[in-house]
Parts: structure tokens; C-alpha cells; sequence
């Protein structure tokens, strides 16, 4: 069987995981800051998962290259800002497994890791645009999704083609455990005001050299 992603990529997390719940958290990272910690905590507190894994593409389809940092560059802003943090891993995976789309990770990683349970964690920015992403519709009958509040969130996303195709499916956040496919929930957290435009706009290229981050 052909796959779209390098087959055997993963084998060596499989066992380690059978059993467990991992959100997963995609994004360019570009670069990861403290938002972006602040909803991982709160999805361990309250979804009550094993483990996060940032998973940084190696390329977004939706955004220009223009800007984009080295991944490198994103991977070790993510590996800084977790540090001491055991529960949050900053993952390569797409880039091992060779993938571009978001649906084509989560199917290579439920393949790979059969006895793990997989949530796909996202900032309410995302809910507008969702359903621009490839397959859109297959992610969201492939796994649970746990939209959290952000700053700049535009309400008008419940007006968004995944809020109104998948509104049957949505789930109060204190019934969301995961175990229903599909099924989404929206978490409502305090917000925090931090941007990786705005730190892009403020410091440019300096943020991936040696200078101090201004974020934090």
C-alpha cells in the first residue's frame, strides 16, 4: 500500500504511546511564543491529555514564504519556550514523515500509532479559515478538535463553514473527552495578547538570531 508520507517514519513511538491522549498543536511557529504556551497549558488542564506535541511545518500551504524563518529556526523557538516543560514536546514530525497538509499528518500518525489517541488542538483564529485547509472536512471526521479563545478572535466564526457543518457534533468543554468522532468543542480561557505577526513586525529577522526576545 502506498502511502503519502514516508511509511515507518514513527515506528519507534509507537509502543512508548499506545494508551495515551496527545494533543496535537500545528503551526508555523514563526516564531513560537508565549500565546502560544498559554494555550497548551490550559488544553493540559483541561482536557486532561498526556501529552502535547507542536508539530512545525515545514511549510505552510496558506502563508507565503516571505518572512518565514528558517525550521530550524521556528523548531528551536519552540524547543526554548517549552523548556522544563516535560508534558510539551517540539516535534519534527512533519518533516520526517514528509507531509504538507494537515490531513495527510493526522492520517500517517494514526496509521503509525494505532493505540494512541489523537486531539487536534487550534487557536479560534483558525475557525474562520478551516475550512480553507485541505480536506477540511476529512480532519474534522478524522479526529476530535479543541478550538481555545484567543485575542483577535472575530465571533463570526461560529458562522464558519466547521461550525455550521459539524454544529450537531459540538460538545461542551466539560463533555469533551476525546473518545467521540467527529466531535469539536470551543474553550474559553483568558486571552493573551501575544502575536508572532506583531513580535515579525517589531523585530523583524533578529528574533532567530542570538538577540533577546522581546516577548516574554
Amino acid at each position: 500500500m502506498k502511502h503519502r508520507w514516508h511509511s515507518g517514519a514513527l515506528r519507534h513511538l509507537a509502543a512508548r504511546n499506545r494508551g495515551r491522549t496527545i494533543g496535537l498543536y500545528g503551526g508555523s511557529f514563526n516564531p513560537a511564543h508565549s500565546g502560544h504556551l498559554h494555550v497548551a497549558t490550559e488544553a493540559l488542564k483541561r482536557l486532561k491529555l498526556d501529552e502535547i506535541w507542536f508539530l512545525v511545518s515545514p511549510g505552510n500551504p496558506l502563508k507565503s514564504d516571505d518572512g518565514m524563518a528558517p525550521f530550524e529556526a521556528r523548531l528551536k523557538s519552540l524547543e526554548t519556550l517549552i523548556t522544563g516543560r516535560p508534558k510539551m514536546i517540539a516535534s519534527d514530525v512533519e518533516q520526517k514523515l514528509g507531509t504538507r497538509y494537515t490531513v495527510d499528518s493526522v492520517e500517517a500518525l494514526q496509521y503509525e500509532l494505532p493505540g494512541t489517541r489523537f486531539i487536534w488542538l487550534m487557536g479560534a483564529d483558525n475557525l474562520g479559515t478551516f475550512n480553507q485547509w485541505h480536506r477540511w472536512q476529512d480532519i474534522a471526521k478524522s479526529l476530535p478538535i479543541a478550538v481555545f479563545d484567543r485575542t483577535g478572535y472575530d465571533p463570526n466564526g461560529f458562522a464558519s463553514d466547521l461550525a455550521r457543518r459539524f454544529a450537531k457534533f459540538r460538545t461542551a468543554p466539560a463533555h469533551f473527552d476525546g473518545t467521540q468522532i467527529p466531535s469539536w468543542t470551543f474553550v474559553t480561557i483568558p486571552r493573551h495578547p501575544a502575536s508572532a505577526t506583531e513580535i515579525r513586525n517589531h523585530q523583524g529577522e533578529s528574533w532567530f538570531t542570538d538577540k533577546k526576545r522581546e516577548d516574554t
